[in-house]
């Protein structure tokens, strides 16, 4: 898989520090704590985007890098809205580098697959960006591998290629393993996929009666909305209280231990929040019970109609 690395020849951390919640439900105390708390754990993979919280998470992290910024690997994405066309995204690019105020990222994603603009479009600004050293990696989120490698194909014929992509993936949202995993890692791409603890589900809160994205955000009560999503929810945290951890830490650590060794994007609204995903950081799953925690949840089916070969 890719290797990315800091400016000054770094490697990524193991888990990358999402910044979504900046200036939104987490304050910027909030922000600062929880900041300070992933670099204490070794990250050093910020991700944020252009539209976060209206861009105050672009503002309020870049605060925070500006003394620091060779040591950071900065990745933000545009294209969420009004699509990937060479103008949206540059102009959506120039108000970013703005409100982080810095020149230039490591990594820039395209946020979504954008069907009405030619991929010969979109990449080739990408590549722009690139060969102008505003960007140093390019990157997809939510694309299907199909789309991944139809970009792929353009990006390499523009003399660059991909090298990160975002895909949602938890234990209870494991669709990326079809065919996402299998064509990142034949085509070298780094897998930096987003909600490990699927939406607080696997946290194992909503069970004691908490509160969060699935009872506050009807995308993720319809996103999670599956009896035996619940039930593995549970199941974890039962598994979590006999090993003496928590069942956070352990859904993280169960994304990052894929043999593709993904870098999972955590986040939190508040630094107490975040601490047992960082555990995460320097958990070491061994083989069974990295099986154990995969048995507990569905498989999904394989990307082949002979299911009786698989």
């Amino acid at each position: 898989m890719t290797q990315l690395i800091t400016r000054n020849g770094t490697p990524v951390s193991d888990l990358t520090f999402g910044t979504m919640q900046f200036g939104g439900t987490a304050d910027a105390n909030e922000s600062r704590a929880m900041f300070d708390a992933a670099q204490r754990a070794g990250i050093n993979h910020f991700d944020t985007a252009v539209g976060y919280t209206g861009g105050a998470s672009e503002t309020i992290l870049g605060g925070m890098i500006k003394d620091q910024r060779d040591d950071i690997f900065l990745a933000s994405k545009v294209g969420y809205i009004r699509g990937a066309s060479r103008q949206n995204i540059t102009e959506q690019f120039d108000r970013s580098r703005k409100q982080l105020n810095q020149d230039a990222v490591d990594l820039l994603y395209l946020h979504r697959f954008d069907p009405d603009t030619p991929l010969e479009e979109t990449f080739s600004t990408m590549a722009e960006f690139q060969s102008a050293g505003l960007i140093r990696y390019i990157g997809v989120s939510n694309y299907a591998a199909w789309q991944a490698m139809k970009a792929q194909s353009v990006a390499k014929s523009l003399g660059t290629q991909i090298d990160a992509i975002q895909p949602m993936y938890s234990l209870v949202k494991r669709q990326s393993e079809v065919e996402i995993f299998p064509m990142a890692s034949d085509q070298d791409i780094a897998l930096i996929p987003y909600s490990p603890l699927g939406g607080g589900l696997l946290t194992g809160k909503y069970a004691k009666g908490g509160t969060g994205r699935l009872t506050e955000d009807e995308r993720y009560q319809a996103r999670y909305d599956q009896t035996w999503m619940h039930e593995t929810a549970t199941a974890l945290s039962e598994l979590a209280i006999e090993l003496g951890t928590d069942p956070a830490t352990l859904a993280v650590a169960w994304v990052k231990t894929h043999p593709t060794r993904p870098s999972p994007i955590i986040s939190a609204r508040s630094a107490a929040q975040l601490e047992p995903s960082l555990a995460a950081q320097n958990f070491e799953m061994p083989p069974d019970l990295y099986a154990r925690i995969t048995a507990l949840s569905v498989a999904p089916a394989p990307a082949t109609d002979r299911l009786e070969e698989a």
